[in-house]
């Protein structure tokens, strides 16, 4: 295809490789834990710092606190800091919101801290593809879309929140709020190792399970106490069977809590769990099996459960909407000389969220890389460009009408 229309944006993006590849490691440089609030305050007011060069209304958004349990099952409220949005030709017919995170999963005590380049192609470091890639291809996609001369044929948003990695739970609010401005939405999570987009996502929900036991003397009387931290691990074994129910669900405990002295029967145990779904049916055949599972520990003298939380993520299925706009991706793919795929995925995003909205969206939109979540995070540094182009081909064919879209509502919106 004649690409020439859109030779000055893609033009662009060639001349901002060396940029986008400098912007990264800085960005990864900043400890930016989803609670280090510093941290996340600095790496974010850097990252808008660029991006107020588009010349979009730039809104501060403070979020809510984020309600927890303890180890000791006392409720507990932790800090979110705030989000960003900015805007731009907010009363365009067409309308693409664009949203990734600022945060990573790496604290400031984490070990994993220092940002290396293990070649010409690969940077190994804290988020340099979940997510600091993603805002460097956003970014560059959009200047791409500004210095087209095609801009004013379409109107952005830009979403940038704090909270993603622990689920969204301050900023979720925000972007139900968004999906109905919008027409469509693309994210910048990490592509699959291959380049390939996600399609389908499963849902996700944190759960936290705090047990109530009798404390007596371990030696003396045990008969008379009730341990909780028994309780717990049978009631951890008891959970686990949900998984036979259908083979898309999946359950991890990832913290457990309790107990002091050991010649003391614990009165106090924490669980906290994720449960991961790939269908609404699914979602609530969970909700029952873990009702039913607390009512029986209730049941138990002496004992007491209190089971919180809940479906942060509903599922994601690949609905009509987004699957057109897949089409288009893979269409402007092709005129760039990539053949893209899609496939399904256990992760959820803020693409869950937004779907669940009503938005259709395609969300793994960033660069190429791997090891999410580990010391071995890495990103190959010529998909940034790859991925730029990628998107910024997409805002100009449809601020120019070559690709059309009816601003439509998904399946599950309301």
């Amino acid at each position: 295809m004649n690409l020439d229309r859109y030779s000055r944006g893609l033009n662009w993006v060639d001349s901002q490789r060396e940029r986008m590849c400098r912007l990264v490691v800085e960005w990864a440089a900043i400890n930016s834990g989803s609670l280090n609030l510093a941290g996340v305050e600095r790496c974010l007011a850097a990252v808008v710092g660029e991006f107020e060069g588009l010349g979009g209304e730039v809104r501060w958004i403070d979020l809510p606190q984020l309600q927890t349990v303890d180890a000791s099952s006392q409720v507990v409220f932790q800090s979110l800091g705030r989000a960003v949005r900015i805007s731009k030709r907010p009363h365009a017919a067409l309308r693409v919101l664009l949203a990734i995170h600022v945060d990573t999963v790496y604290g400031p005590d984490h070990p994993f801290q220092a940002v290396n380049v293990l070649d010409d192609n690969t940077l190994c470091g804290p988020g340099v593809a979940d997510a600091k890639g993603g805002l460097a291809v956003m970014l560059v996609a959009l200047e791409a879309l500004e210095h087209s001369g095609l801009a004013d044929g379409i109107g952005w948003t830009v979403f940038i929140n704090p909270d993603e990695e622990i689920g969204s739970p301050g900023s979720a609010p925000a972007l139900a709020a968004l999906a109905p401005e919008h027409s469509l939405g693309l994210l910048f999570e990490p592509a699959l190792p291959d380049g390939a987009l996600v399609a389908a996502r499963k849902g996700s929900g944190n759960f936290v399970a705090s047990f109530a036991g009798r404390s007596a003397h371990a030696g003396r009387d045990p008969q008379l106490g009730r341990n909780a931290i028994h309780a717990m691990a049978e009631f951890i074994v008891a959970l686990n069977t949900i998984t036979g129910a259908s083979p898309g669900i999946t359950v991890n405990v990832g913290r457990v809590a309790g107990g002091g002295a050991v010649n003391v029967v614990p009165d106090r145990a924490v669980c906290h769990f994720n449960l991961r779904v790939c269908s609404p049916d699914e979602q609530e055949m969970v909700a029952r099996h873990l009702e039913h599972l607390a009512e029986q520990f209730k049941a138990r003298d002496g004992l007491g459960l209190s089971l919180s939380g809940g479906f942060t993520s509903p599922p994601k299925p690949l609905d009509g909407a987004t699957l057109h706009l897949l089409g288009h991706l893979a269409s402007c793919g092709r005129d760039l000389g990539l053949e893209l795929a899609w496939r399904d995925s256990g992760g959820t995003c803020d693409g869950n969220r937004l779907a669940a909205a009503g938005l259709a969206n395609v969300d793994s939109l960033g660069p190429r890389g791997g090891g999410l979540h580990s010391p071995q995070e890495y990103l190959l540094l010529d998909s940034l460009a790859e991925r730029a182009k990628l998107c910024a081909l997409l805002m100009m064919k449809l601020a120019s009408g070559e690709c059309e879209w009816l601003p439509q509502r998904t399946e599950g919106s309301s």
